[in-house]
């Protein structure tokens, strides 16, 4: 394993005009450690409890990777069920945060976004992408599958479109397929655009009624009062299936590439 790897990237977070701005970046295609995404969920959390913000927007660093999902460096690392369920947990804890938020999130998504990157997209509030803002979710691919990121990913979708995404796990969905899905409101031509355009809404949210947003993301979300149960079935489903001969050879294959 590449230990250099696995503690790369960071989370930050701004503050301006009532408007949170969180960022993650990993030099890695923004691909997602253990750590980065500890620091994700508490970083939402922490936003949402700031009197100082009215609205989050949740981005990536770079320009054409949005996120490239679970980090390969850490999969292949795991050693037992336990390291396995914990990793997993990461990506449950991130969505469960995003969920529980009283904030409403705007996700920003400039480019690809791949299994846990279209997790991340379809636990936000409000998504805006630019065309180059294609997905995948590659996980059968690798032997394990879209266990946690699932259910954000339905809901959003549904279970036809996740399905479709989930099944063919080595094939790139195009932006414009995302938005007829739903996963993206907007699709613009370049990063400006798609800036402008949540600039803008962001703006007309700072300044609108917190309590009223509050309860309107809580009738969004309902529902989804078993998520804690849930996914974190979901990980250990995840962190049994990385153990496997199987698992850990595709891994493999696909780190050397």
């Amino acid at each position: 394993m590449s230990s250099s790897a696995v503690d790369q990237g960071d989370v930050t977070i701004t503050y301006a005009n009532d408007i949170a701005t969180i960022q993650f970046q990993h030099p890695l295609s923004n691909s997602l450690p253990g750590k980065i995404l500890a620091k994700l969920a508490t970083t939402i959390i922490n936003a949402g409890q700031n009197e100082d913000c009215k609205v989050i927007i949740l981005r990536s660093a770079g320009d054409r990777a949005f996120c490239a999902g679970a980090s390969f460096n850490e999969l292949i690392s795991i050693q037992d069920l336990n390291e396995g369920k914990a990793f997993f947990s990461g990506f449950a804890n991130v969505i469960n945060a995003a969920r529980k938020c009283p904030k409403l999130i705007i996700g920003r998504v400039q480019g690809k976004a791949v299994g846990g990157g279209v997790g991340l997209a379809s636990a936000v509030d409000y998504c805006i992408a630019t065309k180059f803002s294609a997905v995948k979710l590659s996980e059968l691919a690798v032997g394990i599958g879209p266990f946690v990121v699932g259910p954000a990913v339905e809901r959003k979708i549904g279970t036809s479109a996740m399905s479709q995404l989930a099944i063919d796990a080595t094939t790139w969905y195009s932006a414009e397929w995302a938005m007829n899905k739903g996963l993206y409101a907007s699709v613009h031509e370049s990063a400006q655009e798609m800036d402008e355009a949540i600039d803008t809404l962001a703006t007309t949210l700072s300044k609108s009624n917190p309590e009223a947003m509050t309860k309107l993301k809580q009738v969004f979300w309902a529902g989804t009062e078993n998520w804690d149960d849930l996914l974190e079935k979901r990980a250990a489903m995840s962190g049994e299936l990385v153990l496997s001969t199987f698992t850990r050879e595709a891994i493999a294959k696909f780190n050397s590439k």
